[in-house]
């Protein structure tokens, strides 16, 4: 029996093992495949404090190297299901069974991919699917951003800042954005609006060199995909409470609809999804889950 089980090990999930063990905890984190989660895509990071280009592998293996040094007990399992309702919550994992009296879901979500065969061979070579994350390695370069979004427009914008010029590129022929995103993007000299584009595809060799658009090729250093994400949120479906897109909703200390159970990072409905924001998500949830054991 554990005091507190973690689903997921990125960011979020190894922050809230650290402070579930250093708060006296028995606690495992559950893991299927690499611990620090998508941030180990990530070539080079320098907007989290202390880091200044290391790449996300670095940080993931700090994050999980300071997470074992507390105590925190690693299982390598995909998880098949849950059963959160009751005292005593159950994991079934493709092998064994984990009890535990407090659970925090950091399963994190996914970017929604175009299907193109280019994309996955470019991504972390000039595909991107954040911009806050990557902008900066695109300071006086042409990029393109696919989509019609509050994501996208304010991805825009933010690019706006750094980039020489911005292709924001729409399949369809209104933006689904917000309007005053809309109204500041029609006043950005820098940024040149393709409605009704459909992208066909991606082009370079050792990394991107262009795109192309309904047939015709646009020379660009970057993509940046902001055509939305999809949350991990398979095991949860009528376990707790989600919002329209999926995601699970929390209150400010984390605790979600069911006693117990906790969603931190990526996987909750949060206004920004960034490593810094999981971290502290992860801290403020095991926090709470220590007063429960």
């Amino acid at each position: 029996m554990y005091d507190i089980a973690i689903i997921g090990g990125g960011p979020a999930g190894l922050s809230a093992g650290v402070y579930a063990a250093r708060g006296g905890a028995k606690c495992c984190i559950l893991e299927e495949v690499a611990y620090g989660g998508q941030v180990n895509q990530i070539d080079h990071i320098d907007n989290y404090l202390g880091m200044n280009g290391e790449s996300g592998m670095e940080l993931a293996e700090k994050f999980s190297e300071h997470a074992k040094q507390h105590g925190v007990e690693f299982i390598r399992r995909k998880v098949k299901s849950v059963e959160l309702d009751g005292d005593v919550k159950v994991i079934h994992t493709s092998r064994i069974d984990v009890q535990a009296k407090n659970i925090i879901i950091a399963t994190g979500a996914k970017p929604r991919k175009s299907g193109l065969e280019a994309e996955e061979r470019f991504a972390g070579n000039g595909v991107s699917y954040c911009a806050t994350c990557d902008g900066a390695f695109y300071k006086d370069k042409t990029v393109a951003i696919i989509g019609g979004g509050d994501t996208a427009l304010s991805d825009a914008l933010y690019l706006s800042r750094i980039a020489n010029k911005i292709y924001l590129i729409h399949r369809r022929d209104e933006f689904r954005g917000a309007k005053s995103l809309q109204d500041k993007i029609r006043d950005c000299d820098n940024i040149e609006c393709l409605m009704n584009a459909k992208l066909e595809d991606i082009y370079g060799e050792n990394s991107v060199a262009g795109i192309v658009v309904n047939g015709e090729k646009i020379s660009v250093d970057g993509v940046f995909m902001a055509i939305g994400t999809q949350p991990n949120n398979e095991l949860f479906v009528n376990k707790v409470e989600l919002d329209k897109n999926g995601y699970i909703i929390t209150d400010s200390k984390m605790k979600t609809s069911v006693s117990g159970v906790y969603a931190v990072g990526d996987i909750r409905n949060t206004p920004l999804r960034q490593v810094i924001t999981a971290v502290a998500d992860g801290a403020v949830a095991a926090f709470d889950a220590l007063e429960n054991i």
